[in-house]
């Protein structure tokens, strides 16, 4: 059965041919399942294995079907569950899935839940299962031994908005300890559907810092997070999204905010901003709008510029467009062609064997990090 995947992709939608996952005519699958690594403690399903395969197994002794429905708000297709005698319905997804994080949720007799085996991540504009599918180059996003940043939230003011807003500011490791040190800032957003815990929590990006630091790749920075919704929209309806009220909390009273309360090098010289999907559609946007206020711009599957969207050249000391191999990596090369003939440094980076999804954004992430504040 040939199902479509809706992808809101840069403030639009499109729709990609996608075969869902069924039971039916499964090839050799190995049995070597483990737990997901993003599992609640303790919980054996679901499970991954080193095919990209994924099980589920779901109590429900009364009901008539179970269906787990895989990517964001369910784009990817189902996964149709069978029931034992015992009450458990089982499954294994018909196909391998693309390496590294998806959302997920479960359907029982018309209602959706979450799978109480898995760990929850914001994203569909709720609280979504989380499943993760090992990845050949997972290592760069992994905990390892060595110093660690610290994550912390903020609570900042907000006359724009008349509440207090909430933003997690990245510090890299040694931050507390040298007192006289001050760092340069990339303001990171999220994308549609998802919040400010989206970075660190399904990009791990907090981890990835911490290891190209320890390698010396990167020069150390701050990373702010903050949530880019300031008029809900409904899903595929970025086009009632108005930046003015975002582009004020953001540049009026995030940035000062943190100016006055982190040890910053507050100046556009030393301040990025980047984002993926919605989150690049707010970059370019910000970015075009307030030139002096950042230098390096990043779209992560968030569109790309024109050499004439930018007024002023000297304003920009970086440009950095990236997407998956599954999106529109044509546009992406072609877009950075015409700005590097036009004099920016421009660089585009494409995600092999990925679509509009977390392993895309890890990866551009680990590219960006070293080309951003560099002497």
């Amino acid at each position: 059965m040939k199902q479509y995947t809706v992808v809101l992709l840069w403030g639009f939608i499109f729709l990609s041919g996608f075969t869902g996952f069924a039971q039916s005519n499964q090839g050799t699958i190995a049995e070597d399942f483990k737990p997901s690594t993003v599992n609640q403690p303790g919980q054996e399903y679901p499970q991954v294995n080193s095919q990209g395969y994924a099980r589920f197994q779901i109590m429900a002794p009364q009901a008539k079907s179970v269906v787990v429905s895989l990517g964001l708000g369910g784009a990817k297709g189902g996964t149709i569950l069978t029931k034992a005698e015992d009450g458990l319905w089982k499954g294994t997804t018909a196909g391998a899935m693309d390496e590294g994080f998806h959302y997920y949720h479960i359907t029982v007799d018309g209602g959706v839940f979450n799978d109480p085996g898995a760990l929850n991540f914001y994203g569909s504009t709720r609280w979504e299962s989380g499943i993760e599918i090992p990845a050949h180059d997972q290592d760069f996003y992994a905990l390892k031994n060595v110093p660690h940043g610290n994550v912390q939230q903020i609570l900042f003011p907000s006359k724009n908005t008349n509440t207090s807003r909430r933003a997690y500011v990245y510090t890299p490791p040694g931050y507390d300890k040298e007192n006289a040190k001050k760092y340069p800032v990339l303001y990171l957003q999220h994308g549609w559907g998802e919040d400010e815990t989206a970075w660190s929590n399904q990009g791990r990006v907090n981890l990835i810092m911490d290891n190209l630091i320890a390698e010396g790749k990167i020069k150390p920075f701050l990373i702010v997070m903050t949530y880019g919704m300031t008029n809900e929209i409904k899903y595929g309806g970025l086009a009632s999204f108005k930046i003015e009220p975002f582009q004020a909390v953001l540049t009026e009273e995030l940035i000062p905010y943190v100016d006055s309360n982190f040890r910053t090098l507050a100046n556009q010289a030393n301040r990025a901003m980047g984002g993926l999907s919605m989150g690049g559609m707010e970059t370019k946007s910000i970015t075009l709008n307030k030139p002096e206020v950042f230098s390096h711009y990043a779209l992560l599957s968030g569109g790309t510029y024109k050499p004439e969207d930018i007024k002023d050249k000297s304003k920009v000391k970086l440009i950095f467009l990236s997407c998956g191999s599954k999106e529109r990596p044509d546009g992406i090369k072609t877009a950075v062609s015409s700005l590097k003939t036009a004099g920016f440094n421009a660089v585009p980076y494409i995600s092999e064997g990925t679509g509009h999804e977390f392993q895309t954004w890890r990866r551009s992430f680990k590219e960006l990090a070293p080309l951003l504040f560099k002497e």
